[in-house]
């Protein structure tokens, strides 16, 4: 695999054990990491953005929350509904969603 362009981390509550509970798993971050995958294949961006679920991000207030790299921009409040504009707005034109961005 290439080293992609983006690299998108989404807070899904998981624990060192394995398990996930807690803020953002409640607030559907795994239907958010789903809409990014099939997002991310619809726009044929699959090669070029990895996404990654990750533990606890500590801001659980404004969780879900979705951090995309290179530019390390922090998206709060993600909803599954935002994936779609995230996808097309930052990673295909690589313009912030501001009205996310935390």
């Amino acid at each position: 695999m290439n080293k992609p362009k983006y690299h998108v981390f989404v807070c899904s509550s998981s624990r060192i054990n394995g398990q996930q509970r807690g803020y953002c798993v409640n607030k559907d971050s795994i239907e958010i990491i789903q809409n990014f995958m099939m997002e991310i294949e619809d726009y044929g961006l699959t090669g070029d953005v990895m996404v990654t679920n990750t533990g606890c991000l500590g801001i659980c207030d404004k969780g879900p929350i979705v951090i995309v790299y290179p530019e390390g921009v922090w998206y709060g409040s993600v909803t599954p509904d935002d994936v779609e504009e995230i996808v097309e707005s930052h990673l295909e034109n690589g313009k912030v969603v501001e009205r996310l961005e935390i």
